[in-house]
Order: C-alpha cells, then structure tokens, then sequence
C-alpha cells in the first residue's frame, strides 16, 4: 500500500511505500493507524516509537560500486550557522565535527544541482550521546525543480546513534530525478533550539558498464581504476 496525504498543503507528499521505509527504518513495523495516510507519525506512535537504530556505513556502500556520492556536484547552503561551524565541517568526512545552527527554526540545509540528477539515498549521521538536546528529533526531506515545487516526506529520529539512510524511490523503485534537496530540522530532542548534525551524504545509483555483465570491483585498489577520468 502507498500512503499520501489527503490534506492540501504548500509542500506536497511523495510517494513512499511501507515497506521501502519499514527497510530503512524510517518508520516502525506496524500497522498503521486506521483511517492514517501519511508517512508521518501520530503522536500515539510517536510515543511509541524505540530508538532509531544506526544504519549502515555509507562508505561501505560506495565500496560495492553500486552508489556512488554526488555531493561535491552540488551548491550546498545554510539556513543560519555558527562560525566554523558550517557546511565545511557538515562535508568533511569527519564524525567529529558538525554543523550547528544558529537561528530560529526551521534549520535548512539546501543542496543544488546544477542539472536533473538522479537521487538513490540522503544519509545523515546524528548522535543523541554526544548532542543531546541538539539532535534532530523531527526532519522534513524536500526534493523538488525549486524551492516553490517541493514535495516531502517527513519522519521522526528517535535517540540516534550513527547514520540514518533516507531512501529516495519513486513507487516504482527508482531514484528521484531532481534539481533540489532541501532538507529541515523541525525539531530537536529535549526541545532544544539549534542543532548538530555531523555528516550528510547523497548518493545516486553508479553506472551500469557497457561491456556485458562483468563482475563489479569491491576493493578500493581497484575500484579507483574502474573509470576514465
């Protein structure tokens, strides 16, 4: 089954199945509420809801060769940052740094494309351990041509501890074709007003080779061969 909002709203919906987001954890493995259509959470699950177990290492996923991460194609932008505390820190590869907001909420992290790209997975890392009251605890992911066409899905983060993949698929399971990721920081844990977040990731399908079905290279000796730059 596939759920969509029924209410009309600035920020339309996207389709999302069950299953697609029982698999990455987004949402629990329950039944939904009778009569809910969202992907959104009532506040009976919400209170509910256990914490939001780690994902997998996206660098473990760009080692099978099948994803590989777009983000430095991208003009990335901030709704508000302390100083040194920005988008370089929030793409430095290091778990130790991090973005920190500095405004009123919303928090926004807006990333650009210059042409349609193909969008598999957002992944995200958060540590409630570490942030505390800093850590998102409500974020919206928007995709869209601009900011005036946005569509969106929006999930709970429940004490997380390492990275939270976001999978982004049409009903039929392919990536999103978009110009624009826009992702917002609703809420936070504790009911804090600025937010950490410490690693985002996105991630679009590799390409299939043209020479027949030849085995894909796992080991990254390899794999920095399998291209021609």
């Amino acid at each position: 089954m596939w759920y969509l909002h029924p209410s009309q709203r600035p920020h339309r919906r996207y389709l999302f199945s069950t299953k697609q987001l029982q698999d990455q954890h987004v949402i629990p493995k329950k039944k939904p509420i009778k009569g809910e259509k969202s992907v959104w959470f009532s506040p009976k699950i919400n209170a509910m809801a256990t914490k939001t177990p780690a994902g997998e290492d996206p660098k473990k996923l760009e080692r099978t060769g099948r994803v590989r991460e777009i983000g430095s194609q991208a003009i990335w932008s901030l709704s508000s940052c302390k100083p040194g505390f920005g988008v370089d820190q929030l793409r430095d590869d290091n778990l130790e740094t991090y973005w920190q907001s500095d405004g009123s909420q919303p928090h926004l992290v807006n990333i650009q494309f210059r042409r349609k790209t193909a969008v598999k997975t957002v992944c995200i890392y958060a540590d409630y351990k570490a942030d505390e009251s800093y850590t998102p605890s409500r974020v919206s992911l928007r995709v869209g041509n601009n900011f005036h066409d946005l569509q969106e899905i929006r999930l709970d983060l429940v004490e997380p501890g390492g990275w939270v993949h976001i999978p982004l698929e049409d009903p039929g399971g392919k990536p999103l074709r978009t110009f624009m990721i826009q992702m917002a920081v609703l809420a936070n844990h504790q009911n804090g007003r600025d937010t950490h977040l410490r690693q985002v990731r996105v991630y679009t399908p590799a390409e299939e080779m043209s020479l027949g079905n030849l085995p894909r290279f796992t080991t990254t000796d390899c794999l920095k061969y399998s291209t021609i730059r």
